[in-house]
């Protein structure tokens, strides 16, 4: 199968969002919120990020409003984990950093290339499929009345920054736009599952 632009676009879109609604899902169940907590968790954490990046170039509706099976997916990662979740407790903490490392990837992907198609600066462009990877994540952690990880001394969105930037110098140097997103996402895979295994973390101000 040859994937065009658009092709490609929806197909990360998508299967970031399940393992973004996933990730959101397992943070619900762990702090024992109930079903309803669990959906909305898992819509946030899923949606949010793509929601803000249409926004700000001018797609709108954004993507998951209007098409049925962005909402679909969200949902669909929350149900996995809310009735599954006995086992699901069970996974060790490697798989969830591997899955949220892996959804941050995809994602970063994504808005990047979205922002591409809407003819962003290349700058720009980067910092969206930032947020794109983020935001959601910080919408979960706020409403879980947590420090969201971003603004931690933390290898993530820069993890999602760096990614964004590789896929963007791929794309420039010509590269078929499906190896330009494995480059990318690639990128942004590695940086922060090493991060997390080697204990990187970005310079923290030192309080006097």
């Amino acid at each position: 199968m040859v994937f065009t632009p658009s092709k490609l676009l929806l197909t990360v879109d998508l299967a970031g969002t399940l393992l973004f609604a996933i990730e959101g899902a397992l943070a619900a169940v762990a702090a024992n919120l109930d079903l309803f907590g669990v959906m909305v968790l898992a819509f946030a954490t899923a949606l949010v990020g793509g929601i803000i990046r249409d926004v700000l170039i001018g797609a709108v509706p954004p993507a998951s409003l209007r098409d049925w099976r962005y909402p679909a997916a969200a949902f669909a990662g929350g149900a996995i984990v809310f009735f599954l979740h006995p086992l699901i407790r069970q996974v060790p903490a490697s798989v969830i950093i591997t899955l949220d490392a892996a959804a941050l990837a995809l994602f970063a992907v994504a808005g990047t290339e979205k922002a591409l198609v809407y003819k962003m600066h290349p700058l720009v462009a980067a910092l969206l499929g930032t947020i794109t990877g983020v935001g959601g994540g910080t919408v979960r952690d706020v409403l879980l009345a947590q420090v969201p990880a971003v603004l931690r001394a933390d290898i993530y969105a820069s993890a999602a920054l760096a990614g964004a930037i590789v896929m963007i110098v791929a794309t420039k140097l010509r590269l078929p736009p499906t190896l330009a997103a494995i480059l990318g996402g690639f990128v942004c895979f590695s940086l922060r599952v090493i991060s997390v295994w080697q204990h990187w973390s970005l310079p923290q101000a030192v309080g006097s």
